[in-house]
């Protein structure tokens, strides 16, 4: 088992440390061999002049050939920056204009050695030790695309995972990735699925557990049931989500942006000035280059790489740009309670049966109405072992949100199995108890209440600390939203160390609250993903827990956590704040250079080559202090 873990230990890093996605490994082998055609003109070019120094037109010719290699995709894009408000475009604008008075001037050597530079810096930038996208690129490799399926017959035939379908049989051995999301039928294996939920616990999977694509079988072999197709994974979606999430690094909307729209009319009247006063072309070329904003471009986009990168190491999938826009102002932080900070998984405490009725027929009537619902109360009473089973028939029922199910039995008889609130609805008479359990459910059968059911559900271990660790970052309030009882609501508040609690809410309470928090608050609201999409869209964010398996909890979240560790909710708010402090520092950093190097090339003191080679000093700034968010 240690060599097998070890492996998939290696075979992480080594995807890790891999940090060009594919179009940037296509960029880089362009630029490379456009800089290697280029340095062989410019030495050709040299060689012939100083053998023939004499003879002009050749070594010209030589050296527009390099001009041209490596100068057009530069000027290509500046053009781009006339017609298009892309700053990234207009960042290019200054170098196309000053390549091209070398040209035009004669200079060119010139015209080649400074696009050849800067390219140069750019190789180094994109082989930075960031490596955010190369990161998400690795995961990739990770899908597995074969599968050993087994037929009815027990034979086994290796396909294609695409071509799997739902209900369909495959073999996993130990060692193996398991290629498509699905439920062990046979076997028993510990799972590492670090590369979905960042956690390094295998978990062990047994008959009935559900198993995920790109995550490893370590030690058993393991017969799985298909139940999603292979563009349905859980790994797929996330896969998908982490594509988009790629664009949340460039925000028309930021700071950066809105300085450009006024630093490049501003350098472009520099240079003018400064080669008009000088009567030297060379120092308005310099003023050109020195000013070329390559770190003003990374200010943003190098700290939320960086940021994607240490959360996706840990289960942390971040969608959209709210992570630095809102959570890092967040000042409430509102938990659902079921599936949230408790496990979710409810047990069967106690069958209580009110008057003569007997806990076998509280048992046998709540059993057939549980059958009809996917609600954890349903399956912790059918997953019980009471040795009882259901044999009431029911015609149809209902399952009304926040308060249970009506069902109506063939022979006509009304049934109810609920909550408190569900049978006074329907004028049933509840008996007063002051029961500090964590749920109850009450069955009641033609307006009598025959019994109630009572149920446990565990706090999570860290929950605590957690809600500590928040207030500690500043989190002015902190509350709980349930539809279960009050005083369970206030003992699970209590235990959690939250104080503010909101108990027998159905969705839409939950929904109005929420809406009310964000006129005066930004609102955190953090949920399972599955009652709770109404509120975790409304919220200003909305982090979905344990989201592995729950396509409504990727769909309906700004966050997504694969995993059920509550101490990266107040983690993934002090990544927020730490990434915005530095986006401010890049800020300042890379202005400050900038102008120090327009009026170092303004006043003649470095030449244009110079300002080529210390034009990215800004940009290294900003790429190492981005850096440190990953420690």
């Amino acid at each position: 088992m240690k060599n097998i873990d070890n492996t998939f230990k290696n075979k992480i890093d080594s995807l890790a440390k891999n940090n060009l996605s594919d179009a940037s490994s296509k960029r880089l082998g362009r630029d490379l061999t456009t800089g290697i055609i280029a340095i062989l003109c410019i030495c050709v070019g040299l060689i012939y002049s100083a053998v023939f120094p004499d003879k002009k037109l050749i070594p010209s010719i030589i050296y527009t050939v390099a001009f041209l290699v490596e100068g057009i995709p530069i000027l290509i894009t500046g053009l781009k920056g006339l017609f298009k408000r892309n700053p990234s475009n207009e960042m290019e604008l200054l170098v196309s204009i000053a390549i091209l008075a070398c040209y035009f001037n004669g200079n060119l050597i010139l015209s080649s050695v400074i696009p050849l530079i800067l390219n140069a810096a750019h190789i180094l930038e994109e082989r930075s030790i960031l490596g955010g996208r190369g990161i998400i690129d690795g995961l990739k490799k990770m899908q597995q695309d074969t599968a050993t399926m087994v037929s009815d017959d027990g034979s086994e035939k290796v396909v294609d995972a695409k071509t799997l379908r739902i209900g369909q049989r495959i073999v996993v051995k130990p060692g193996e990735i398991i290629p498509i999301d699905g439920v062990v039928i046979k076997g028993e294996s510990d799972i590492d699925q670090k590369s979905l939920t960042g956690e390094s616990k295998p978990f062990h999977a047994e008959p009935g557990n559900n198993v995920y694509a790109s995550t490893i079988n370590l030690d058993g072999n393991l017969i799985i049931e298909v139940t999603k197709e292979y563009k349905d994974t859980s790994f797929s979606k996330i896969l998908s989500m982490l594509e988009k999430s790629e664009n949340i690094t460039n925000s028309d909307t930021s700071i950066m942006n809105k300085f450009l729209k006024y630093y490049i009319p501003f350098v472009l009247a520099v240079a003018a000035i400064s080669g008009f006063v000088t009567k030297n072309v060379n120092v308005f070329i310099a003023v050109l280059v020195s000013s070329c904003p390559c770190g003003h471009m990374l200010v943003s986009s190098a700290p939320m790489i960086a940021a994607l990168s240490v959360a996706t190491k840990r289960g942390i999938l971040i969608k959209n740009s709210k992570f630095i826009e809102e959570l890092s102002e967040v000042s409430t932080v509102v938990f659902d309670k079921t599936g949230t900070i408790t496990e979710g998984s409810f047990s069967l405490r106690e069958v209580i049966p009110f008057g003569e009725h007997t806990e076998e027929e509280v048992l046998k009537i709540s059993h057939s109405m549980a059958s009809t619902s996917n609600h954890p109360v349903s399956r912790a009473l059918l997953s019980s072992d009471s040795g009882i089973k259901a044999d009431v028939e029911i015609m149809s029922s209902q399952e009304l949100s926040g308060r249970g199910i009506k069902a109506t039995l063939k022979d006509g008889r009304i049934c109810l199995f609920g909550n408190r609130r569900l049978l006074c609805e329907n004028g049933i008479e509840v008996p007063e108890e002051n029961e500090e359990s964590v749920s109850i459910s009450y069955i009641a059968l033609d307006n009598e209440c025959l019994g109630k059911l009572i149920f446990e559900d565990k706090l999570r271990d860290n929950v605590k600390e957690s809600t500590e660790e928040l207030t500690e970052s500043g989190i002015d309030k902190i509350m709980l939203l349930t539809g279960d009882r009050k005083t369970s609501a206030e003992i699970a508040g209590q235990k959690a160390g939250i104080t503010q609690v909101c108990s027998e809410l159905l969705p839409e309470d939950k929904l109005r609250i929420i809406e009310d928090l964000k006129k005066n608050e930004c609102v955190v609201f953090v949920g399972d993903g599955i009652n709770d999409a109404p509120a975790l869209k409304s919220s200003n964010v909305g982090i979905a827990m344990g989201a592995m398996g729950s396509d409504v909890a990727i769909e309906s979240s700004d966050i997504a956590l694969m995993n059920n560790n509550l101490e990266n909710i107040p983690y993934v708010i002090k990544l927020s704040k730490s990434t915005r402090k530095i986006i401010y520092q890049n800020m300042i950093a890379s202005i400050i250079v900038s102008f120090v190097m327009i009026a170092l090339s303004a006043f003649s003191i470095i030449s244009s080559v110079i300002a080529a080679i210390l034009h990215n000093v800004g940009a290294f700034i900003v790429l190492i202090n981005s850096a440190r968010i990953r420690k």
